[in-house]
């Protein structure tokens, strides 16, 4: 047997005992064909999900705010561009636009610098970190509708802890939630308590994350604590600072629970957010068409400031 193949290798034969038949090969065709078939198979429920509850609802959703939609069945006829003309001349649309923004701006600082400070205290090592994270984190699991009650219940003006503690020091009582100069910043305070721990389970992870090296060699230069920090820790977590910057604004913009359950966007409006607003012109007033007009213009704010801080993050990187 050993000649007879011998012999076929000399001839350019295939090199297969009798009787048994070469297996064809297959083309890269349809290796190539098979493989796409399989990688569609496995995408296809993410793709029906994704077409059917993001892509459907967007284009529907902007068919709407073309027409004067009603919660009534009333002039569900296409009227163009008319409730955006109508929105951009709306004050009280820019009053509540106004509120978010103002909201976002002065509860963004707080929650990345607070939430930088606990990361920071609790990386030197404290003792029982557990309890720490713990601590910290534990508010964020809690649903927005109790974080609501328990601080409108410290902010009232006559039970309320706050003003409880006030009194004690000598000061006068506040009016938390009735003060349109004050009512937004309470309203802070609660989110802060609320969701900080979110952020600070991100830079706390960062922070680990870090190489001693770099610290080993500092403090054999002769840095200290404060110049390790400056010089070693924040630079560090410049990529996980803008992540939770972009992250917190998203959020912010987004504002609804909090204030619709502790003021309800009052004193006098003071603190109606957009989102409110949106939710009080569609189904309260029953303006489907205008209301959804009103989310595209605040769904444009959006993507405008996240290309605008994702273009200003990369010429800094750069």
């Amino acid at each position: 047997m050993s000649s007879s193949l011998a012999s076929r290798r000399g001839t350019g034969q295939p090199d297969t005992a009798p009787g048994i038949q070469p297996q064809p090969t297959r083309r890269p065709s349809q290796s190539r064909t098979r493989s796409n078939l399989s990688g569609w198979g496995f995408a296809a429920p993410f793709l029906v999900f994704f077409l059917v509850f993001l892509v459907w609802p967007i284009l529907y959703g902007f068919y709407m705010s073309l027409t004067g939609k009603s919660l009534t069945g009333a002039n569900d006829s296409l009227i163009g561009f008319a409730n955006y003309a109508e929105a951009l001349a709306d004050s009280d649309m820019w009053r509540s636009l106004g509120n978010t923004l103002y909201f976002t701006v002065i509860s963004t600082v707080p929650l990345v610098l607070v939430a930088l400070v606990m990361a920071a205290l609790l990386n030197v090592g404290l003792p029982a970190q557990w309890l720490w994270r713990l601590s910290y984190f534990a508010p964020y699991l809690l649903a927005s509708t109790v974080v609501s009650l328990f601080f409108t219940w410290m902010y009232n003006p006559q039970l309320g802890l706050f003003n409880d503690f006030l009194s004690k020091l000598g000061l006068g009582k506040v009016a938390w939630l009735n003060d349109p100069n004050v009512a937004m910043w309470a309203i802070v305070i609660a989110t802060l308590w609320w969701t900080v721990g979110f952020n600070f389970l991100l830079y706390l992870a960062a922070m680990q994350n870090i190489p001693a090296q770099h610290y080993e060699a500092a403090s054999l230069d002769g840095a200290g604590a404060w110049r390790q920090f400056f010089s070693i820790t924040l630079p560090q977590l410049t990529p996980t600072t803008v992540m939770i910057v972009l992250l917190q604004i998203l959020a912010s913009l987004k504002i609804f629970d909090q204030v619709y359950q502790m003021t309800a966007g009052g004193p006098e409006g003071s603190t109606r957010p957009v989102v409110q607003y949106i939710f009080e012109t569609g189904f309260t007033g029953y303006r489907l068409g205008y209301s959804a007009a009103i989310s595209y213009i605040f769904f444009g704010l959006i993507v405008l400031i996240s290309v605008m801080q994702f273009v200003t993050t990369r010429r800094r990187s750069a």
